[in-house]
C-alpha cells in the first residue's frame, strides 16, 4: 500500500483520485475535460493572480490570453465583472478595459451588452501561429531553457512522489488524457490535453502547491506548444513517454518515474529552443 497524502493550501485546491484535478465547488468542465471551477479556486487565482506593473495591458493580455487558448478557462465562460477582475490582476479598470479591447480583437473574448451581458472566453479552433511566434520571439533562448528546467523539476518531483503515493485505479484518468491526445486532430486540442496530463500527474502526487505551480507553468508553456505539436511521429513519440510515466508510476518506481517525467519535459522544451532559433 503507497503513502497517501492529501495537500491543500490557500488555492482550495486537492489532488488525487480517479478524477485528476479537483478545483472548488461548483466546478464544470472545460474544453478537453479539465474540471474548472466557477468560483476563484486554484486554477482560476493563478490566472487572475496579480500581473507584473510594467506592461500591464500586455500583461494581462498574456495571462488571459494564453489561459484560454490553453483551456484553463471554459469556451463560453463569463469572467469576472470588470470592477472585480481589475482587482483579481492588480489593474485599472482602464487597463482592463484596454486588455479586454485587445482580447477581443484577437477573438478569445466577445462582450454582450444590457442584461446578462458581460465579457465571455471565445476559444478559438486553433490559435493564430501568427500570434504565437510573435509570443515565441519575446522570450530569449536561455529563458526558455529556464522554463524548462522549471518544468522539468516541476513534473519530475510530480511524478517521483505519485509513484509513491498513488494506487493503480488512481491513474485512470492520466491513462485517458493519453488516448485523448492521440485522438486529438489539431494542435490547439493536442496541447490542452498535454498540459492537463502533466497537471494531473501533480494531482496525482496528492500535493496541492505542485498542482498549482503546474497549473501557473501551464498559462506560460501550454500555447506555444502549439508550435511544436504539429508532428504526427512527435506526437506519437510525446504519447510513449507519457504511457511510461504512468507504469512507473504505477509500479512505485519512483525514480523511473522522474526520470521519465523530466526528458519528457526537456524534449519539448528543446524542440521550442530549437524553433525560436529558427524565427
Amino acid at each position: 500500500m503507497k503513502q497517501r497524502h492529501v495537500g491543500s493550501g490557500a488555492g482550495g485546491m486537492s489532488g488525487g483520485g480517479a478524477g485528476g484535478l479537483h478545483v472548488g465547488v461548483g466546478e464544470r468542465s472545460g474544453p478537453g475535460g479539465l474540471r474548472v471551477g466557477v468560483g476563484g479556486a486554484g486554477v482560476r487565482r493563478a490566472v487572475f493572480a496579480p500581473v507584473e506593473r510594467r506592461a500591464r495591458v500586455d500583461a494581462v493580455v498574456r495571462r488571459i490570453g494564453d489561459a484560454i487558448e490553453l483551456g484553463l478557462l471554459a469556451d463560453g465562460e463569463q469572467l469576472p465583472g470588470e470592477s472585480e477582475l481589475a482587482g483579481q490582476l492588480g489593474v485599472s479598470t482602464v487597463t482592463l478595459r484596454e486588455a479586454l479591447m485587445a482580447l477581443r480583437q484577437q477573438g478569445l473574448v466577445t462582450t454582450r451588452r444590457g442584461r446578462g451581458g458581460g465579457s465571455f472566453v471565445s476559444l478559438p479552433g486553433r490559435p493564430g501561429q501568427a500570434r504565437l511566434k510573435t509570443r515565441l520571439r519575446g522570450w530569449s533562448t536561455e529563458e526558455l531553457r529556464d522554463l524548462g528546467d522549471h518544468w522539468a523539476a516541476l513534473s519530475g518531483a510530480a511524478a517521483r512522489l505519485a509513484a509513491d503515493r498513488t494506487e493503480p485505479e488512481d491513474l485512470r484518468q492520466l491513462s485517458r488524457s493519453i488516448d485523448e491526445f492521440m485522438g486529438a486532430a489539431d494542435t490547439a486540442a493536442r496541447s490542452r490535453v498535454y498540459g492537463r496530463f502533466h497537471v494531473e500527474l501533480a494531482a496525482a502526487a496528492q500535493s496541492a502547491r505542485l498542482t498549482r505551480e503546474q497549473v501557473a507553468l501551464q498559462t506560460e508553456v501550454g500555447a506555444l506548444l502549439c508550435l511544436v505539436l504539429g508532428d504526427d511521429e512527435y506526437r506519437e513519440e510525446v504519447a510513449d513517454r507519457h504511457r511510461a510515466v504512468v507504469l512507473a508510476v504505477q509500479d512505485g518506481a519512483r525514480d523511473s518515474a522522474r526520470t521519465l517525467a523530466e526528458r519528457c519535459v526537456e524534449e519539448s522544451a528543446a524542440r521550442l529552443v530549437a524553433l525560436r532559433l529558427s524565427l
